[in-house]
């Protein structure tokens, strides 16, 4: 269910590293949790973020939900198609609908987060 080549946060991001770049969204389960989406606050270009940081908020038709960083790291791209059709977060939580893209400062920090298997287990620890 959850990409084995991601890294996951308890508050349910999710972190790619591709080439020297790290791609960050949410979840399939945060989407799921939010329901219909219907915007994403995009966090500008060139934003200095820390761990834990938020890098912008998703608003749905139930709640507004910060998106945070899973590492420190600076933003070097946003997903702008998400302005036009923010349910791309629905539709294809871990491909289209991913939210920022990092260059990250410690890749020893991603490798810390975790797997698809801890954060499956991690899940249903939630739901029980």
């Amino acid at each position: 269910m959850y990409p084995n080549d991601f890294r996951y946060t308890k508050e349910h991001e999710w972190i790619k590293i591709e080439g020297g770049e790290a791609v960050v969204g949410v979840t399939d389960f945060a989407q799921k949790q939010l329901g219909d989406i219907i915007y994403v606050e995009l966090p500008e270009v060139g934003k200095a973020l820390e761990v834990h940081q938020a890098v912008g908020v998703i608003e749905s038709v139930k709640s507004v939900s910060d998106v945070y960083s899973p590492v420190a790291g600076e933003v070097v791209a946003v997903n702008e198609e998400l302005n036009k059709a923010a349910d791309l977060v629905n539709k294809d939580p871990h491909g289209k609908g991913w939210i920022v893209r990092l260059k990250v400062k410690d890749k020893a920090a991603v490798e810390a987060l975790m797997t698809a298997s801890d954060y499956e287990r991690y899940l249903e620890g939630l739901e029980a």
